[in-house]
């Protein structure tokens, strides 16, 4: 567990690094289009295996004390709010957006987590906020107190950190059999452009799954899990004793400073507005599905580099799934792996790779026709921050010079937006159901369009 990030370059994984026999099974655990989504997030959202070694050295010692903190700010089709929504897109929004407590990093094995984790994946509507703490001299867990400035305003000041009680599972299995294939297509598509470039799209047929059909797919880049996780021995923050409820004002520059057993009494730094909750990701989409979508955001100050992606589920002409992803990357690349915190020098690199869209950009086109023929696509942004790393006391800058760190620190942060693409954005912060939208168009005899509650009935119902 090294706290120094490794400067190896990452290999890509590709849908050929996954168990090409275990992805179909396990995926018809869900529906024939779910299926489709399972074997994609399984094959390219894993971490790159053994890409981050470390070499010993005389100064690579890992502090006994560790310190993680993930800041992340949510914004969905305008909401400030968790409205109403019907039915499964109902339930599956509840879990997405907080509705219902997450459970951390190794999910079914951790309890007494409050509602920690809400910075993973698309996490609770606004600003969110996990911390995690390791101490060596506790291996099997610590509690402590966190001073925050006063203007942090999280749900608490100061924040005690706990070590959730661990459960012991027997008789499971994480593995399934099912006998049957998922059916359908995915196609995938990439780049800022308004018509579709040459060589595109890459398509894969799950009826005819073969190794060599994942190698030719498409290649996936991912990262490591390298901040505040609920493990064993950890102490968190939020936790059961003390949920998170953060203002839209809050504000965590300043000085932070922890205490507790195990915690090195030096443990003070103090974070700078780059490290601060992100501004919500303001994004629009103007046009038709059957023609180009031009996608368009307003720049957030402290943001490094924008990655956009979309996709839609619906049926072909032999009534089987069929999916359409596409992303904003100039080589193809999915960015399933991506949408979460990055590290400056993979930032950087990708920035130089243009799989990521720069600062200063503000605008995509998605190319004309890819989403004809659904009935609705989903729209997700992401804007990457900086991240931060100390480490008490700082390193000599003579390597020959003996170092013994007591502590590190590492502060991640992320702004994410989701919202549907093209025709007239949704917007839900007034709360209201798909039915009661379908209704009032009804009653002005309107055409129907698909709201967001049916562009995710689409993808995971059939």
């Amino acid at each position: 567990m090294h706290f120094r990030a490794s400067t190896s370059k990452p290999s890509p994984t590709t849908l050929a690094g996954a168990n090409t026999r275990g992805c179909p099974a396990r995926a018809m655990a869900g529906t024939a289009t779910a299926a489709l989504v399972a074997c994609i997030a399984l094959a390219l959202a894993a971490p790159i295996a053994h890409a981050q070694a470390a070499k010993a050295s005389a100064q690579s010692a890992t502090p006994p004390v560790l310190y993680w903190m993930d800041v992340a700010t949510y914004s969905m089709m305008g909401m400030d709010e968790l409205p109403e929504m019907d039915g499964m897109a109902g339930m599956m929004m509840g879990g997405m957006m907080g509705r219902t407590s997450m459970t951390g990093r190794d999910g079914r094995h951790a309890k007494g987590v409050g509602n920690f984790g809400q910075t993973k994946g698309m996490g609770g509507i606004g600003r969110q906020l996990d911390i995690a703490l390791y101490t060596r001299a506790r291996p099997a867990g610590t509690s402590a107190t966190q001073q925050i400035p006063d203007r942090a305003d999280v749900g608490a000041n100061p924040l005690h950190l706990v070590t959730p009680p661990r459960e012991s599972v027997s008789g499971s299995s994480d593995e399934a059999s099912y006998p049957e294939r998922p059916r359908g297509r995915i196609l995938f598509y990439w780049g800022c452009s308004k018509q579709v470039k040459a060589g595109q799209p890459r398509i894969l047929d799950m009826s005819k799954l073969s190794t060599q059909d994942y190698t030719n797919f498409m290649q996936g880049r991912s990262v490591k899990d390298r901040g505040a996780r609920a493990e064993a021995g950890y102490a968190i923050w939020p936790n059961e004793r003390e949920n998170s409820h953060i203002r839209r004002d809050a504000s965590l520059a300043g000085q932070h400073s922890l205490s507790g057993e195990g915690v090195p009494a030096s443990m003070s730094f103090t974070l700078g507005h780059d490290q601060d909750f992100m501004p919500s990701l303001k994004v629009d989409s103007a046009g038709d599905l059957k023609d180009s979508v031009h996608v368009s955001w307003q720049t957030l100050p402290t943001a490094r580099a924008y990655l956009l992606t979309a996709i839609s589920g619906g049926k072909d002409h032999n009534d089987d799934p069929e999916m359409v992803i596409w992303s904003s990357s100039e080589p193809p690349e999915s960015g399933f792996g991506l949408m979460d915190y990055v590290s400056n020098a993979n930032i950087d690199k990708w920035l130089g790779e243009k799989v990521l869209l720069p600062a200063k950009q503000s605008d995509c086109d998605v190319p004309a026709g890819i989403f004809a023929k659904s009935e609705g696509a989903m729209l997700q942004a992401i804007a990457y921050g900086n991240e931060l790393n100390i480490v008490h006391p700082p390193r000599p800058a003579n390597p020959k010079t003996p170092w013994t760190p007591e502590w590190s620190v590492r502060v991640r942060n992320k702004s994410v937006a989701m919202n549907m693409l093209g025709q007239e954005n949704a917007d839900m912060s007034d709360g209201r159901s798909d039915r009661s939208r379908r209704n009032e168009r009804k009653q002005r005899n309107e055409e129907e369009r698909p709201g967001p509650g049916s562009v995710l009935r689409n993808l995971f119902k059939r």
